[in-house]
C-alpha cells in the first residue's frame, strides 16, 4: 500500500527519483499566443461574483421567509451547492490571482471563499502551489483526493462534507492553539506561520459568535447560513472534484496521463468557473478561467479526446475505482489523437507497464 503522507518514505522515493518538482510536458503554444490567453480582466470575474452573491441573496433570503416550512429547503439546497461548491472553484481560481485582473478583488474573493470552504488561506495558497508543482506524485501532492485503494465510504460521507469539514474543524482548533501541523510545516513557510494562526483564531471567533446566536434564538438558522451548507452544499464540488484525477496515472509527469477534461451544462460549468478543463489548467495554470474554453480549442490536437458528460465522465471514473479494490495497480490509461506528440517513455514507461493489469 502507497504512503499518501508527506512525511513517510513515498515522499522521500519521490525526491530520489526526480518526481519531485520534476520538468513537465506541455503542448507547444506561440509566445504571442500564450500571452494573449494569459491576459487577465475585470469585468468577466465581477460579472459572475455579482450574479454569485445576488443569487444567494436570493437563496437565503427565501429560505428564512419560508422557515421552517419544507417549502424552504429547495432555497437552502440551492444556496448551500454556491457555498459550499462555488466557493471551492472560486476560492481556486482567486488563490492563483487570474480571476481578476486587480489583484484586491482576487485577495477579497479569495479570503471570502476559503472562510466557506473552511480552507486556512494562508495554509492552502501553499498547498495548492505544492499540488500543482506535483501533481498526483505519491507522497508530494497534499491535494489527492482519490488514493489507492479507495476509501468508498469515505468519498460518499464526503459528499456530505463529513470527512473534510470535521478535518478542517480540527486543524482550525489546532492553528488557532498557535500550532501548525507536522505535515503543513513542510510546505509552508516559517514566515507564514503567523497568518495561519491569526485567521484561525478569527474564524473561530465567527463560529463561536453564530453558534451563540442560534442558541439565544433556539433555532439553527444562523447555522444554515454561516457553516452548515459547507456540508449540505459540498455534493458538486467533491463530484466535480474526484473527477478531476480520479482513476488516473499517479507518478508521472505529464498532465495528460493524470487529468481529465469533461465537458459539462452550463449551471455546473457556472459554479466550477470552467475547471471542468482540468488538463488545460493544469498545464498553463496562469491563464484565468474565462480564457479555458479557448485554450482548450487551441490545444486539443494535442489531449485526449473529453469526456461528454458528467455521467459519462462517472461511468468511467467509477468501474475503474472500484477495480482498484481488487488492484492497487490498475488505473485508466488515456489515449492520444494521432495528432498529438507522443509520451515521453521516461516520463511513464513504469507506471503505463501496470495500467493493463
Amino acid at each position: 500500500m502507497r504512503d499518501y503522507s508527506l512525511l513517510g518514505p513515498d515522499a522521500e522515493r519521490a525526491t530520489e527519483t526526480g518526481l519531485a518538482a520534476a520538468e513537465w510536458y506541455h503542448t507547444d503554444i506561440s509566445r504571442k499566443e500564450m500571452k494573449d490567453l494569459m491576459k487577465r480582466a475585470d469585468q468577466p470575474a465581477i460579472r459572475d461574483t455579482v450574479l454569485l452573491f445576488g443569487a444567494m441573496v436570493l437563496f437565503a433570503g427565501a429560505g428564512i421567509a419560508l422557515w421552517p416550512s419544507w417549502w424552504s429547503a429547495p432555497f437552502w439546497l440551492a444556496y448551500g451547492v454556491l457555498y459550499g461548491s462555488a466557493m471551492d472553484s472560486r476560492w481556486h481560481e482567486c488563490g492563483h490571482g487570474t480571476a481578476f485582473k486587480t489583484r484586491r478583488y482576487n485577495d477579497w474573493l479569495y479570503h471570502v471563499a476559503s472562510f466557506c470552504m473552511m480552507r486556512n488561506p494562508h495554509t492552502w495558497r501553499w498547498s495548492h502551489a505544492r499540488h500543482h508543482t506535483d501533481t498526483i506524485i505519491v507522497g508530494r501532492d497534499p491535494e489527492i483526493a482519490v488514493m489507492r485503494p479507495p476509501d468508498f465510504a469515505r468519498l460518499v460521507a464526503n459528499l456530505f462534507g463529513l470527512v473534510d469539514a470535521w478535518n478542517a474543524v480540527g486543524r482550525m482548533l489546532l492553528n488557532a492553539a498557535g500550532r501548525l501541523h507536522p505535515e503543513e510545516a513542510t510546505f509552508i513557510p516559517e514566515t507564514e506561520h503567523h497568518k495561519v494562526i491569526r485567521v484561525a483564531r478569527v474564524w473561530v471567533a465567527i463560529y463561536a459568535g453564530t453558534i451563540a446566536l442560534a442558541l439565544a434564538l433556539g433555532s439553527i438558522l444562523p447555522l444554515m447560513v454561516i457553516g452548515l451548507p459547507r456540508l449540505y452544499g459540498a455534493w458538486h464540488h467533491v463530484m466535480t472534484g474526484l473527477l478531476q484525477h480520479g482513476g488516473l496515472a499517479e507518478d508521472v509527469i505529464d498532465h495528460r496521463l493524470n487529468s481529465r477534461t469533461v465537458y459539462m451544462n452550463p449551471v455546473s460549468r457556472f459554479i466550477y468557473w470552467n475547471m471542468n478543463y482540468h488538463v488545460e489548467h493544469h498545464m498553463f495554470p496562469m491563464v484565468p478561467y474565462h480564457q479555458l474554453p479557448r485554450l482548450h480549442e487551441t490545444i486539443k490536437h494535442d489531449l485526449p479526446a473529453p469526456n461528454r458528460s458528467i455521467p459519462q465522465a462517472l461511468a468511467e471514473m467509477i468501474p475503474a475505482l472500484w477495480r482498484q479494490l481488487r488492484n492497487e495497480t490498475y488505473f485508466l490509461e488515456r489515449e492520444l489523437p494521432a495528432t498529438a506528440r507522443p509520451y515521453r517513455e521516461d516520463f511513464h514507461a513504469t507506471a503505463l507497464g501496470t495500467a493493463a493489469q
